[in-house]
């Protein structure tokens, strides 16, 4: 086994990439309680988590991308960096008996400590948004078309230190219809999310003419610059 030693953190022999869901019981969690539940999951499964020095140290745990709250997701990325040798089949046997309801484990995959962070390849997000409009399915694909033809969307939100202005356009790889059942439409969205910036699917849909948050947001795909 390769050995790698970073500068302030334990000697790393392992890293691995797991992929997970998150579903309706957690989806009120903040990220940073989903990063403490997943190194309270990983130690009481007794994983061989490499920590960094200090006065405080922490487990070098790292998601591809936070899930914003009240969104579920069947395609959150986590690399773990491990001080031992685990195999991906017993990790998940092992994990699993430790989630609480709402976490799930799908995959995982060994990737090469030399890798660039999974933050760092993340590219891409897609989406399934339930939105509530009274529209025609023929309005609706007409408003989608006008959204995508056009070459710019000056677009604002307030932050604590005032508002933030950038091109929401800029942010929108794809957007497009995936089914209606009057009143409701499942858009599908495939949005930028990497170091640069992030598309925020509640934004694309008042983009799109909708008054009202939309009444489910789920994230079905992490698209990495290596895939």
């Amino acid at each position: 086994m390769t050995r790698l030693r970073n500068e302030g953190y334990d000697e790393a022999v392992q890293r691995l990439r797991v992929r997970f869901s998150r579903g309706e019981e957690i989806k009120y969690i903040s990220h940073l309680d989903l990063m403490r539940l997943w190194e309270r999951v990983l130690r009481r499964a007794r994983m061989p988590l490499t920590y960094s020095e200090g006065f405080s140290p922490h487990a070098r745990i790292s998601l591809a991308a936070p899930l914003p709250i009240g969104t579920t997701s069947q395609y959150e990325l986590m690399d773990v960096v491990l001080q031992g040798p685990v195999s991906p089949y017993f990790l998940i046997q092992t994990v699993k008996q430790q989630l609480p309801r709402g976490l799930e484990v799908l995959e995982v995959i060994q990737i090469p400590l030399t890798d660039p962070s999974v933050q760092s390849q993340l590219r891409h997000a897609e989406y399934h948004v339930v939105v509530r409009v009274d529209r025609s399915t023929e309005e609706m694909q007409a408003a989608i078309a006008s959204l995508l033809q056009a070459k710019e969307l000056p677009w604002h939100h307030m932050r604590d230190t005032g508002p933030r202005f950038y091109d929401l356009r800029a942010l929108i790889e794809h957007v497009w219809l995936v089914s209606h059942n009057r009143p409701s439409f499942i858009l599908g969205m495939r949005l930028r999310c990497d170091p640069q910036g992030t598309g925020r699917p509640e934004q694309v849909a008042a983009a799109l003419g909708m008054t009202e948050h939309p009444l489910s947001i789920h994230r079905n795909r992490l698209i990495l610059a290596e895939n």
